[in-house]
Parts: structure tokens; C-alpha cells; sequence
């Protein structure tokens, strides 16, 4: 293994610990509620309410792969790796479109611009992050953290690859593995059966892309 994949590889294992843990507190936030409090507003914030939070978790992160395939439609090598950019855009706009929709119906407003890019709802020692994030140099290339220790896609390397499609395929591999384990994490919650029924599409089709992805690095470049 490299040191950029290693990079990449344990800043999203720490990633992922982080949002296990922030989900780890909501349901057992969600057990521990007598009738008492089940009669009175919902507690505000995003620990009380995990079908907003995945909302604002996605749609940045479906807005990095949309980006990605736009990249991959006009310097993609491989026509599979366009083949595919074009299912990405498809189906992760539409996502986005959904998901907006659901938050505007259900909390009667819009998703906030910056909810996730500014850094807003970070996970410090109770389950929220501090500000610096995990992995720094933002914007530097060296890593696909965001302050708020999202997996983030790097754009400028991927712009500036030598070997576009190699190096669309290492960051696409781990940012579609995020969104299967945010979608995981998901279903353990209460949340709108909107959002159960999308959670479950994402890990079946990203699930599957990751392997044919994966077979592709193999064949290609091994």
C-alpha cells in the first residue's frame, strides 16, 4: 500500500468510527425516550433527528461524485469510466433533487448552503469533531477530509492527474464506500421510511459500481 492510500484509507476508517459514534448516541437517545417525551416537540439539532442530519451529509457528498462525473464525461480514457459517469450524474441528481425536496416537507425550509461545507454540527469529544477536522491542508490535495471530517473528493488532483481514470477510480472507490456506510449507519436509526427505502438504494447500487470499479483497477493497472 502506498501513502496515499494509506492516507486515504485511515482517514476514512476514522471517518467512519466518528458517525458510528454520533448514530451510536442517537439511538440510544432514541431508546431512553419515555412516553412523556415522545408527547413533546421533537428535541432540536441534529443528534434527535438522524434522517436531517443524513440529509445534510449527502447531499454535499452526492454534489463531490456529481462533480467527479462531470470530470470523467470530458477526460475519461476508458468508455466505461464515461458509461459510468453518466449513471452517477443520473442517479445522485436525482438523489439530491429527493432529498431536498423531503427536507423542505418535512422541516419547511431549505437544506442550509453550508450546512456540511462550513464545518456546522462538528463531532468533538461527546460525539461532535473539533474544528481543525482530521487530516488539515484543505484544498492542498492531500486529502479527502473537510473540516468536518466528511470524505471529500479532491478535485484539483483529479483535474490534474497525468492518468485521469486511475486516479478517478482511487477516489471514487472510497467516497462511494462512505456513502454505503452512512447509508448503513442509516438504517439502524427511526427515520422516514423515504429515508430507509433511499439508504437501501444507495448501498445495492454503489455496492455494485465499487466492485465493477474495483475490477477495473485490477484488470487496469495491476
Amino acid at each position: 500500500m502506498n501513502k496515499k492510500s494509506f492516507i486515504y484509507s485511515f482517514a476514512g476508517l476514522l471517518t467512519i468510527g466518528a458517525l458510528a459514534g454520533l448514530l451510536l448516541t442517537n439511538q440510544t437517545q432514541a431508546q431512553s425516550t419515555n412516553a412523556d417525551q415522545q408527547a413533546r416537540p421533537p428535541q432540536s439539532g441534529m443528534m434527535a433527528r438522524p434522517d436531517q442530519h443524513f440529509i445534510e451529509m449527502m447531499i454535499p457528498h452526492h454534489q463531490d461524485a456529481v462533480e467527479m462525473a462531470n470530470l470523467a464525461l470530458t477526460r475519461a480514457k476508458h468508455p466505461e469510466i464515461k458509461t459510468l459517469a453518466v449513471a452517477i450524474k443520473r442517479d445522485q441528481t436525482r438523489e439530491i433533487q429527493q432529498m431536498r425536496s423531503w427536507y423542505n416537507a418535512w422541516y419547511g425550509k431549505e437544506v442550509p448552503a453550508n450546512a456540511i461545507r462550513n464545518g456546522s454540527g462538528m463531532m468533538n469529544g461527546s460525539g461532535m469533531m473539533g474544528n481543525q477536522g482530521m487530516m488539515g491542508n484543505q484544498g492542498t490535495g492531500q486529502g479527502m477530509m473537510s473540516r468536518n471530517g466528511m470524505m471529500r473528493t479532491d478535485l484539483v488532483a483529479l483535474k490534474n492527474a497525468p492518468d485521469f481514470d486511475k486516479e478517478f477510480l482511487r477516489q471514487m472507490i472510497p467516497h462511494h464506500q462512505m456513502a454505503v456506510h452512512m447509508a448503513q449507519m442509516v438504517l439502524n436509526q427511526k427515520t422516514h421510511p423515504e429515508i430507509r427505502t433511499l439508504a437501501q438504494s444507495i448501498i445495492k447500487s454503489q455496492t455494485a459500481e465499487i466492485r465493477q470499479m474495483q475490477q477495473w483497477q485490477q484488470a487496469w493497472y495491476h
